[in-house]
């Protein structure tokens, strides 16, 4: 198996590499050159000690700049320091901060802080059809790193079907197949999902089969936040099974979306080499699969989501809010709200992250409020949720499971995160490098740098990404190894973190020295679809 999936990286990296550095001409003055640096390349390989020129905003040398006779008009010094290219963040929620109209959050200098320079958006099913319109309007307002995205099968299902609890009928589902076409055809990589999440978990796996296959034949992902990462609908096994049957049959290659088991429903920690069984299975039979992870013991979504079993939620909030104050129905949603808790470890597990308009809130554990309030905490989370919709950090994933996911040839790195609420959306990367590299030793330094860069644009297809090559795209980080360190908390989740000294996107120095430079030098990347695929 690991010799097959090694032949279908490298056929897809084959394909999406530019120039080589044999063919490419050496100009004598570049516009930025990076010396003395410990180059990383974003392959599986040592490190090299060479500069690195750029010009406009592409690589164009890589070699010994003085004995090439290579001058620039700027000049950054690495020496002691890392070079690597800009780290692509396989899964994360950034959409909102893109779109803004304040060049502040345009800029996401959480993730610049990180190393990140292309984010991977419209995840979770979340991601517009109307990928076009969203990628011209956001480029031409400006970014401070490039994205890329997936259209979104909750987007479709949404605008279709409404929150209702039921399946389309023929006329529906063949707009929600021309929804889905028409985002691959305006440049998604893929369609994702997040069956996890009413109204999506609605939908059959006949119905999501449907909408995939037009992700399929033009040739992008099957990208998923699984209907179950625990046990609590169908199980994280049966799930994985799913979606594993949902590429086979869509002709989708599965990208398993932030993949983890929450510990609550098997407390030894062995369900993640279950897991992995299966999905070396899946790759042994021809299936496609990858994954990505991020660095936490904890997760983060919406109390609603984790609490509220998903009857509750069809029609959407009022709906649920008036089953709140209904005898029957309350007593319904208590009993199987105590049994999510208790799947998860128990309510002294669920952390209240965000919480607009309940800001003291913020801080607490539901157990703690169940106590104060001398209530359950089931009874807790409606009376929260009766005033509104707090995010929450879940403390269910094992260390043992975190590691052994990391060593997959498979899996990448991705820091799920938003703007407020978990540490992992400023401080993902350097926790990766502080923690598994430096302390743990459960990665090599290049190992993880692949991980962070050249797997994500390989397996995405992203041409000219994700790697230093000459011909590539200029998208480099330079790093200072003895300061890369995480500093947000779970109490202070929006530190950013450190080390980071220069960032540069399509050639352009976003930040410089760890400041930002003005700059926002950010694209669309926008996939072509086969030709022929589209009309």
């Amino acid at each position: 198996m690991m010799n097959a999936f090694k032949r279908w990286l490298a056929a897809g990296a084959a394909a999406t590499m530019l120039v080589s550095a044999s063919s490419a001409r050496e100009p004598r003055q570049v516009d930025v050159l990076i010396t003395g640096g410990q180059v990383y390349s974003g392959a599986l390989e040592p490190a090299r000690s060479v500069d690195v020129g750029l010009l406009g905003d592409r690589i164009v040398f890589i070699g010994d700049a003085r004995a090439a006779g290579i001058s620039a008009a700027r000049s950054i010094d690495a020496a002691g320091k890392m070079v690597v290219p800009g780290f692509i963040d396989a899964h994360v929620h950034a959409t909102d901060e893109i779109a803004s109209s304040d060049p502040k959050m345009r800029l996401l200098l959480r993730q610049l802080t990180q190393g990140v320079t292309t984010n991977v958006i419209g995840v979770d099913g979340g991601g517009d059809p109307d990928v076009a319109a969203f990628a011209k309007t956001a480029t031409a307002a400006g970014a401070g790193g490039n994205f890329a995205s997936y259209v979104g099968f909750g987007a479709i299902r949404q605008r279709v079907l409404g929150d209702d609890a039921r399946a389309p009928d023929a006329g529906e589902l063949e707009q929600m197949k021309a929804l889905a076409a028409k985002g691959m055809c305006e440049g998604a990589y893929g369609l994702s999902s997040g069956l996890f999440y009413a109204p999506q978990s609605f939908a059959s796996t006949e119905e999501v089969i449907a909408v995939a296959t037009e992700a399929g034949r033009r040739g992008g992902l099957y990208d998923t936040h699984q209907r179950d990462e625990g046990n609590t609908s169908i199980g994280v096994v049966a799930s994985t099974r799913e979606q594993i049957r949902i590429a086979r049959e869509s002709g989708a290659p599965l990208h398993l979306g932030h993949f983890k088991v929450s510990s609550g429903a098997r407390p030894d920690g062995s369900s993640m080499a279950e897991l992995v069984a299966i999905v070396e299975e899946a790759q042994r039979g021809g299936v496609k699969v990858t994954a990505d992870q991020y660095p936490w013991n904890a997760s983060n979504t919406g109390l609603v989501a984790m609490a509220i079993p998903r009857w509750a939620q069809d029609g959407g909030r009022e709906a649920m809010l008036r089953r709140f104050d209904e005898r029957a129905s309350l007593a319904r949603i208590l009993a199987e709200s105590t049994t999510f808790f208790a799947e998860r470890g128990g309510a002294q597990n669920i952390l209240i992250t965000r919480a607009p308009g309940q800001e003291a809130l913020i801080g607490r554990r539901i157990s703690e409020l169940a106590a104060e309030w001398r209530i359950t905490p089931a009874e807790a989370a409606v009376r929260i949720l009766k005033e509104g919709s707090p995010s929450v950090a879940i403390f269910a994933i094992t260390e043992p499971d975190i590691r052994l996911l990391m060593k997959q040839p498979w899996t990448m790195f991705s820091s799920d995160g938003s703007a407020t609420g978990h540490p992992r959306g400023h401080a993902s990367y350097p926790r990766l490098y502080a923690n598994y590299v430096l302390d743990a030793g459960v990665l090599s330094t290049e190992a993880f740098v692949h991980k962070a860069s050249g797997l994500v644009a390989d397996t995405l297809g992203l041409e000219g990404r994700g790697y230093i090559r000459e011909g590539g795209f200029a998208d480099i980080v330079v790093i200072d190894p003895g300061t890369f360190r995480p500093r947000a908390t779970f109490v202070e989740p929006t530190l950013l973190s450190t080390g980071v000294e220069h960032v540069i996107v399509n050639g352009r120095l976003v930040l410089e020295a760890g400041k930002p430079t003005g700059a926002l030098p950010g694209r669309a990347l926008l996939r072509t679809p086969p030709a022929g695929t589209c009309s």
